[in-house]
């Protein structure tokens, strides 16, 4: 009997959009369960980082998402570590903007994958340019 794969994807997943929902599905179809590590606020002030959406907000939507089976919080580099070995990860998956900087987990658990997925056409970060955009030609305009 084969045993069913387990696939790990961490992130921050502020403002969600249709790349993320891809990464989601494309992480899924790796594997039986898929589990998304969140990054918390606090992990994210660590790394200099803000989120548009609070922690909680951005976990229950990805808990809406049919391809998410668990969300479990990130709150440091070490979790990456801790939740691989404690659900059992056969594949790792992240976005291809962070490719080579996990590989050092495969010295650690000999059996795991890790994967590297395209950027979508769409970014949290372009989403958050745009709007700051509008926002200050409203202000422009009220002026």
């Amino acid at each position: 009997m084969n045993k069913e794969k387990t696939v790990l994807v961490a992130g921050t997943f502020d403002i969600l959009h249709e790349s993320h929902v891809d990464m989601l599905r494309n992480a899924k179809n790796l594997g039986n369960k898929l589990i998304v590590m969140l990054s918390t606020d606090e992990f994210n002030a660590g790394k200099g980082k803000k989120a548009f959406q609070e922690y909680e907000t951005r976990k229950y939507v990805l808990e809406s998402i049919r391809y998410v089976d668990l969300v479990v919080p990130e709150q440091s580099w070490d979790d990456k570590g801790l939740y691989i070995d404690m659900f059992d990860v056969d594949i790792f998956a992240m976005g291809d903007d962070w490719k080579g900087k996990f590989d050092f987990l495969k010295e650690q658990f000999s059996g795991l994958n890790i994967m590297y997925f395209p950027r979508g056409k769409t970014s949290s970060s372009d989403i958050k340019k745009d709007l700051g955009k509008l926002y200050l030609a409203k202000i422009e305009n009220d002026l």
